[in-house]
């Protein structure tokens, strides 16, 4: 989340709105360094499954680790 001053927010209102609007994350704004308001989207987004369009997960990803990758994890026990 991303925090500016009411300064800031002042000069470059319409552009944080569309960012908010754009990315779904809130601004705060601070006066005098403390956090006054929270600008955040009426509907905000939900998060999106893949979001690692290159991530592959195989089949075999809960299955046992062979004996000899076993062995290599547990030799410092």
């Amino acid at each position: 989340m991303r925090t500016i001053t009411s300064t800031e927010a002042k000069a470059k209102f319409n552009a944080i709105l569309a960012e908010v609007e754009r990315t779904g994350s809130p601004v705060t704004v601070t006066s005098h360094g403390r956090a006054a308001v929270m600008i955040t989207p009426v509907n905000p987004r939900s998060r999106t499954f893949g979001q690692f369009p290159g991530l592959v997960i195989p089949d075999d990803f809960d299955a046992p680790l062979p004996e000899a990758e076993l062995a290599a994890w547990e030799a410092d026990s």
